[in-house]
């Protein structure tokens, strides 16, 4: 047989996953020189993972990141086949007898739990669910959501707690010509929250959002932003933090935005007619530090968040927030945990239960300190949630990096018989899968029927109607 790598001999890697990751690690292998077929497996029929269903509706340039995932799908060498579970309608162990190597790309999909009495009350909810919802990913669409009262609570201070935030902050008009979900936006447009408690264990300095995304809360049309003035006052160590350059300029402009947050709010002038009397907005975001939730309240349903305020000891870049003893409880309609994101376990894949993630070595899947042959990982199921968008790529090209120095080891002298048997298994199975050609049908179906209503899409939230214009 000839050498693995050739053309007659190419390379064969399945990738389970169609977020980032699994793009990047599908353009490193078409690039690296040697002869290849990639095969990139989808859960849905839509692929892009969170660039699609978890990135925010009104950050449109970042979901413009799919058309570049998009180019990478044109070489012969790249196969998209969406709608199939692997673990269900096709297993790992399938597609390593019929690859070289599988490349697992899942992401981390799920949140961690605040391991908290009463976390599983009617009113608590994860992040996730609640981003995925409003995005129309198709697991999500029915989730309901009850904005009746006129408090939210979300615990935690990254991005995905500002997305949250924000969403629930803005108005309709705001809204509606983002790709956000109809059904969504029919919810939010009945929602009476007026109050966002945003609320983090640690102080000012530790913020863990971007300036970009913090800075956004001071540009919502009927929402202000509130920090308590004496909550953005540090202690000697959180200055030291501040003033150390390894921090950088990034952690000094998201703690003077908090500053500003914290000074004296003037009444606004009406946006269409400034000639109006000034007037205060409807809804206000409140932004808090060194709390943390102990227990949640209700009967049957959240009605409150009973909270312990912390406070900061050690040295720089070393401090841990510690319950001080002092409690209080914060009434609430409804509450979004956002404090980490965590992989799921994939049948026939070893996996970190603590950490969250599939145990592994420059993205060489690991069991007991052995490689175990074949597998690798990419993304935040690698590495957990860190970075952004394009952090990924140089994830995943690490992990090709280290695949292709496997190429002898991946070289059992066997026939791979790759995407043929992919085909077969899931034909036998009446799998109703997809390739990319026919989801550019659904796509451009979503961009029109967005068109009338001045949307960059109209998602389809249920599968089958996906599935409905291909078949």
């Amino acid at each position: 047989m000839s050498k693995l790598g050739s053309k007659s001999n190419p390379l064969k890697v399945a990738i389970v996953g169609a977020g980032p990751s699994g793009f990047y690690a599908a353009d490193a292998l078409i690039n690296s020189g040697i002869k290849v077929e990639v095969n990139l497996l989808e859960k849905l029929p839509a692929p892009y993972g969170l660039v699609r269903t978890g990135v925010a509706p009104d950050h449109q340039l970042i979901k413009k990141s799919a058309e570049k995932f998009a180019l990478m799908t044109e070489p012969k060498e790249f196969n998209y086949i969406g709608n199939v579970s692997v673990g269900a309608d096709i297993t790992i162990d399938e597609l390593k007898k019929s690859h070289h190597a599988v490349v697992i790309t899942m992401g981390a999909e799920t949140d961690r739990k605040l391991g908290i009495p009463g976390e599983d009350l009617k009113g608590s909810h994860t992040a996730t669910e609640f981003v995925a919802w409003y995005n129309g990913h198709p697991e999500y669409r029915n989730r309901e959501f009850d904005l009746s009262n006129d408090t939210a609570v979300i615990i935690g201070q990254g991005n995905v707690a500002a997305d949250v935030a924000r969403i629930l902050s803005k108005t309709v008009d705001e809204l509606k010509h983002t790709d956000i979900s109809q059904h969504a936006l029919d919810v939010l447009a009945e929602s009476k929250v007026k109050n966002i408690y945003i609320v983090g264990r640690r102080g000012p300095a530790q913020g863990a959002m971007t300036s970009k995304e913090l800075k956004e809360f001071g540009e919502l049309w009927d929402c202000d932003t509130f920090v308590d003035p004496n909550e953005v006052i540090l202690n000697k160590s959180s200055e030291e933090e501040l003033a150390d350059r390894k921090n950088g300029r990034a952690a000094k402009k998201i703690y003077e935005l908090f500053v500003g947050y914290s000074l004296e709010k003037k009444p606004h002038k009406a946006r269409s007619f400034p000639w109006t009397k000034p007037y205060v907005k409807p809804r206000k975001c409140h932004i808090q530090f060194l709390r943390s939730p102990v227990e949640l309240k209700g009967n049957g349903k959240l009605e409150k968040v009973v909270f312990e305020k912390n406070a900061l000891s050690g040295d720089p870049f070393k401090q841990k927030a510690r319950g001080t003893g002092e409690k209080y409880e914060q009434d609430a309609g409804i509450l979004f945990r956002s404090i980490g994101y965590r992989g799921v376990p994939l049948d026939g894949v070893p996996f970190h239960d603590d950490w969250g993630i599939i145990p592994n070595e420059n993205g060489r899947i690991m069991q007991d300190d052995k490689f175990v042959q074949q597998l690798y990982t990419a993304g935040w199921i690698k590495r957990g949630p860190s970075g952004i968008i394009g952090t990924n790529k140089a994830c995943a090209n690490e992990t090709i990096e280290y695949l292709l120095k496997d190429i002898e080891i991946l070289d059992d002298k066997k026939t791979k018989p790759g995407i043929v048997a992919i085909h077969k298994a899931l034909k036998k199975r009446k799998v109703n899968y997809i390739d990319f050609i026919q989801w550019e049908v659904i796509d451009q179906a979503e961009i029109d029927a967005g068109k009338p209503k001045g949307k960059p899409r109209e998602k389809f939230t249920y599968i089958d109607e996906m599935l409905a214009l291909v078949n």
